[in-house]
């Protein structure tokens, strides 16, 4: 009789335990879940000559040049191209995780131009399941050429001017996949004929495939609705690898465009795949941290 009323004893102690424990374990608050944003879909804020959905972080000064050779259908006697060679010089920054500007200087069409790229929804899972990002860019663009045709305005020479305005929808898949689509809609102040149009609509997709760890395959292509342009100018396909090493990206392409900026790209493009107009290019981009943001 002692024995079962010891063992009672115990079992209601144990009982009376767990139930405190259970108590205090109520009591404590439960744990925030965590937010796991996607990172590294691109290896840099552009694939090709276009803008990814990946930003410079807040405080970060990306110096990027931009290379391309001329055509590979330039033969021996050009060399394949690299007797001829264009350029774009640019520094991108991030002034918040969510805004980055910019401004360049580009060789085709002594062409400055200055950005703003806007994120306002950034793919996520923990908290919030978002899955997608979406990003806007607006882009300006003005030509130094000198004037040679006197009945344009030599004051105002609001003719220079051209105006990206560029939606980018972009999700990474998987840690080797991320795909975009960059609807666009391209302005210039002067056009050439009556037949084009002032307001240029082009469709965009861009990819990236991770081939190793430090080398991935590129791709983007814009497509020009039809009856907007000159029939000479098609459209833009780029084809490229990322390589990175340490702070430095390489990114070696072929492309049918010579100019580099947006307006350029999209709607001034004269190469053919087919006829070998392909330029051989480069792109390296090297981040500076100009301050570290508190926290």
């Amino acid at each position: 009789m002692f024995r079962n009323l010891l063992l009672t004893l115990i079992l209601s102690a144990l009982t009376l335990t767990l139930s405190a424990q259970e108590s205090l374990l109520d009591l404590l608050p439960e744990e925030e879940p965590t937010v796991n944003y996607a990172t590294a879909g691109f290896k840099t804020t552009r694939i090709i000559n276009g803008h990814s959905f990946e930003m410079n972080s807040e405080g970060v000064l990306d110096f990027k040049i931009s290379h391309r050779f001329g055509r590979l259908n330039g033969g021996a006697y050009e060399l394949f191209g690299l007797d001829a060679a264009s350029i774009r010089i640019g520094l991108d920054y991030g002034v918040t995780p969510w805004l980055n500007v910019g401004v360049g200087r580009s060789s085709v069409g002594k062409m400055y131009d200055g950005f703003m790229k806007v994120k306002f929804l950034r793919q996520q899972t923990g908290k919030r399941n978002i899955p997608i990002s979406m990003l806007w860019v607006s882009d300006m663009a003005v030509s130094s050429l000198r004037n040679t045709n006197s009945d344009l305005d030599p004051y105002l020479n609001s003719h220079r001017l051209f105006y990206t305005h560029q939606l980018i929808v972009g999700r990474k898949f998987t840690e080797g996949f991320s795909l975009q689509f960059m609807p666009s809609l391209v302005h210039r102040n002067l056009v050439l004929t009556r037949a084009e149009s002032n307001d240029v609509i082009v469709l965009g997709v861009g990819g990236r495939l991770k081939l190793s760890k430090r080398v991935a395959l590129n791709m983007e292509y814009y497509y020009t609705l039809p009856n907007q342009l000159d029939p000479r100018y098609t459209n833009s396909l780029s084809i490229g690898f990322d390589i990175e090493t340490g702070g430095h990206v390489f990114q070696l392409h072929f492309t049918n465009s010579t100019g580099m900026v947006e307006n350029a790209f999209m709607t001034e493009t004269t190469g053919d795949w087919l006829n070998g107009d392909i330029h051989f290019g480069f792109n390296v981009s090297r981040v500076f941290t100009v301050y570290r943001p508190k926290g």
